[in-house]
């Protein structure tokens, strides 16, 4: 196991003194643009959310203005992939522009021979139990190419690539300033007891410990709403990161110094939690509805609305942040971008089939979050700098998203956006499995570089692997169990993948199987859970 750094301090919400964030270094070699010219950028990324969560994206319950004006006012994606369909692995390969066959994390692990890493109460008393399996030292991430690119840099939100007193923690991997869940299990309550803010525990007052598989007392009415007050307290999380967020930026734009903000909120992953008069204004919207046991997580009276809601209070957010960049005098030298980590989550918590989630995507148990399917790994994705990327967007989906903004078909993965951003920041790009899709953004398709394919692995589950090659996607599940055999589908005329065609063209399984076997490799160190044996399963010479 790697090494860890002790002792952590503690400190008590009330004595928080007033934030300092770090300066940044000067500029690398890298560097090709004047200083001071180079955008701000603000990468927005929520938790298990769907393709089909959002206005833009088809989303007819939910209401998300300002994320549907975003793609009003930019380049909205309709082929963006995550690297992995669940939490750690996502965010490794965004950080470091590796895809899952190369990537040092692929899979959540929690490292349990630490001790008992699920009893929250354990976790309370000692930080050592906290968080997940670290990045390396040194691993270059975009948080450290952009700061060495003379960038601020900030993650405000979840973390989940590196527990709090490992090398892998935020503050050792480029980022001046963290305030957040570093933990992803801690991530599963709104209403947490401490949160961190760089190397330290802040403990929020009027915020006590209630883990999140806590039952409804004995013998409460399930229907009765005040039978759940006791899951809400004091203060709810994505407030709290949202005045970071404002003060965070107030703070670096005085120094007139770029920065780089990551705004990883854990919406809508579930515990579903919101305000009681957000979630009244969609029960009033959609309807009573059936109160669910949360099992692993909270029982809520009215999950459909809540989760709604939570969706709603981060676009709020989101708007509000927009019309403070305008107010500052620095909208339109930022670059927002908007995603989410992975597909939604099926469990009583997450109604992704109420909703829709995965949008024109099958998206139902074994086909979201977890799963190589087009519902666990296709993401929203959107663009603005102002109002420069505005433009005509042509569709070119089997499929129709709403009407607004530019729309590109271009098939990406979240490898791409380490050289997106340091084309744009003028940093010198580390090694990456991506192509800068700068090109799209400023309107020019047909300089556009193109991957040849796309290559994902999951070691979770059963053992998946897959690859998107043109509009052909295949992917093979049961690796850990011996299965061989890919399952074929063309997503220019069967975006739902409802018919393998593997049988009827075996050249092109053939040309996947070449593809996976340049693409695989090894992991380097840590958890053999990471691992799967694909040799044992490739066609023999």
């Amino acid at each position: 196991m790697r090494s860890y750094l002790k002792p952590v301090l503690a400190l008590p919400f009330a004595a928080l003194p007033a934030l300092a964030f770090a300066g940044a270094t000067s500029c690398s070699k890298g560097a090709t643009l004047k200083k001071n010219s180079r955008p701000n950028i603000i990468f927005i990324m929520m938790d298990d959310a769907g393709y089909g969560d959002f206005g833009c994206y088809g989303q007819q319950k939910i209401e998300t203005p300002n994320i549907d004006a975003m793609a009003d006012r930019g380049v909205r994606f309709s082929d963006m992939y995550t690297m992995a369909p669940l939490s750690s692995p996502s965010r490794c390969g965004l950080l470091t522009g590796q895809h899952a066959g190369h990537a040092q994390i692929r899979a959540n692990d929690e490292m349990e021979d630490r001790g008992d890493v699920w009893d929250h109460a354990a976790m309370l008393a000692d930080p050592y139990l906290e968080g997940q399996f670290p990045l390396a030292a040194g691993t270059p991430t975009l948080g450290s190419v952009l700061k060495s690119a003379g960038y601020s840099t900030a993650m405000v939100g979840k973390w989940g690539v590196g527990a709090p007193l490992s090398e892998g923690a935020p503050n050792n991997m480029g980022f001046d300033y963290f305030y957040g869940y570093n933990c992803q299990r801690l991530a599963h309550v709104y209403y947490p007891p401490f949160m961190w803010e760089n190397r330290h525990r802040v403990y929020i007052e009027g915020n006590e410990l209630l883990p999140p598989d806590t039952p409804l007392d004995e013998g409460a009415d399930p229907y009765d709403i005040h039978s759940y007050d006791k899951y809400t307290q004091a203060h709810y999380s994505p407030d709290l990161m949202y005045e970071r967020i404002e003060h965070y930026v107030d703070s670096v734009a005085t120094t007139k110094t770029p920065f780089f903000l990551m705004w990883t909120t854990t919406v809508p992953h579930s515990s579903v939690q919101a305000p009681a008069d957000e979630v009244q204004y969609y029960v009033n919207k959609l309807g009573d509805e059936e109160p669910v046991d949360g099992k692993n997580y909270y029982s809520s009276r009215y999950p459909h609305a809540t989760y709604a809601a939570m969706i709603t209070h981060i676009d709020r957010q989101i708007g509000d942040l927009v019309a403070h960049l305008k107010e500052l005098g620095i909208y339109d030298n930022t670059v927002i971008i908007f995603t989410s980590d992975n597909g939604p989550a099926n469990n009583t918590n997450s109604p992704m089939e109420y909703f829709e989630s995965g949008g024109p995507f099958k998206c139902r148990k074994g086909w979201g979050k977890s799963s190589l399917h087009e519902g666990g790994i296709r993401m929203p994705f959107i663009v603005t700098y102002g109002d420069k990327l505005k433009g005509e967007g042509v569709q070119k989906t089997p499929f129709a998203l709403p009407e607004g903004g530019r729309i590109t078909s271009h098939m990406a993965q979240f490898t791409d956006v380490m050289p997106t951003l340091c084309e744009l920041a003028g940093a010198k790009c580390p090694e990456t499995d991506g192509i800068s899709f700068l090109p799209v953004l400023q309107g020019k398709e047909s300089k556009q570089k193109e991957h040849e394919y796309l290559y994902w692995e999951f070691p979770g589950g059963k053992g998946w692997v897959g690859v998107r090659y043109g509009s052909w996607k295949g992917f093979i599940k049961g690796v850990k169990e011996g299965v061989g055999d890919f399952s074929l589908y063309d997503l220019s005329t069967d975006p739902r993948e409802s018919k393998d065609i593997a049988a009827e063209h075996p050249e092109v399984v053939a040309k996947m199987w070449e593809y996976v076997k340049a693409s695989h490799s090894p992991v380097p160190s840590g958890n053999p859970k990471f691992e799967l044996d694909i040799d044992s399963v490739a066609p023999k010479e």
